[in-house]
Parts: structure tokens; C-alpha cells; sequence
């Protein structure tokens, strides 16, 4: 199953929805295809224009390494050089840590990824998987 545009932004419509609920400051969502590419994004009002990056990174990490966010930051502290080597790779584009979720098919295939900055990374991963599931996705934090 691809990811489709509606889905893409039905993740991101309930994901600032969901944080509105919670009080976060302001957030910015983006849903990547399996590939990597932007499939959409938005930055909500008064959230700063350098989010666009933060949260491709956080989502670009985690489609490319089949790893979300939670995981990434894992072993980043246990291997340093590993995930210093992997931003070398990818051209400093990865952001390792919460708010990076893999998204999957009910086939357990990878079908993109979302990217959540604005709060903590904790609460910007509880965001992500609002939105997640109000799509019928599968979302890996």
C-alpha cells in the first residue's frame, strides 16, 4: 500500500489537532513517501521557519534507516560514530530522536515516515501517532 496524498494529510490535519489538545507550542508535520520524498507538510502559525528541516530530519532519518526516532536516539548513545556516520551519508539530513515515526502497512512494509517538531520530542511523538492513527497507519516511535 502507497501512502496516499489524503492519508498524508489526514496524519497531519490530527496531528496538530491533537496538539491544539494538549497545549504544545506550535508544530510542524511532515509525512515523507517510502522513497524520502515530501508528500506533505505544514507549519503552524508562529512555529519558527527552521522547523521545516527539524522535522524532515527527524522523518527522513527514520524512513532511510527503517528505524524511527525513539530507536535512533538508542543507538546513537550506544554508537555515536555509527549514527555520525550515517548523517555523513545522508548530508547532516538526519535528526535522531523522538518525533521520527516509521510508518508501516498492515504488511509490516515501510511506507514513509513523519516528522513532528515544535514541543518536546516526546510530545511531538504523541502528536505524530494521534494523527497516525486517525489515518489507519501503522506508526513505529
Amino acid at each position: 500500500m502507497a501512502l496516499s496524498l489524503n492519508k498524508a494529510r489526514t496524519i497531519i490535519r490530527n496531528t496538530l489537532k491533537k496538539g491544539r489538545e494538549m497545549e504544545l507550542k506550535p508544530l510542524s508535520v511532515v509525512v515523507l513517501d517510502a522513497g524520502g520524498h515530501v508528500q506533505a507538510f505544514e507549519r503552524e502559525d508562529g512555529a519558527s521557519p527552521g522547523r521545516f528541516a527539524i522535522a524532515h530530519g527527524k522523518a527522513y532519518g527514520a524512513v532511510m534507516l527503517g528505524m524511527a526516532g525513539t530507536a535512533q536516539m538508542k543507538r546513537a548513545d550506544e554508537q555515536a560514530y555509527f549514527m555520525a556516520a550515517v548523517n555523513g551519508v545522508f548530508g547532516g539530513q538526519v535528526i535522531p530522536v523522538p518525533g521520527g515515526v516509521l510508518l508501516r502497512d498492515k504488511k509490516n512494509q515501510v511506507i514513509g515516515a513523519v516528522g513532528v517538531t515544535g514541543d518536546t520530542s516526546g510530545n511531538d511523538a504523541i502528536a505524530a501517532m494521534a494523527g497516525i492513527e486517525a489515518a489507519g497507519v501503522i506508526g513505529e516511535i
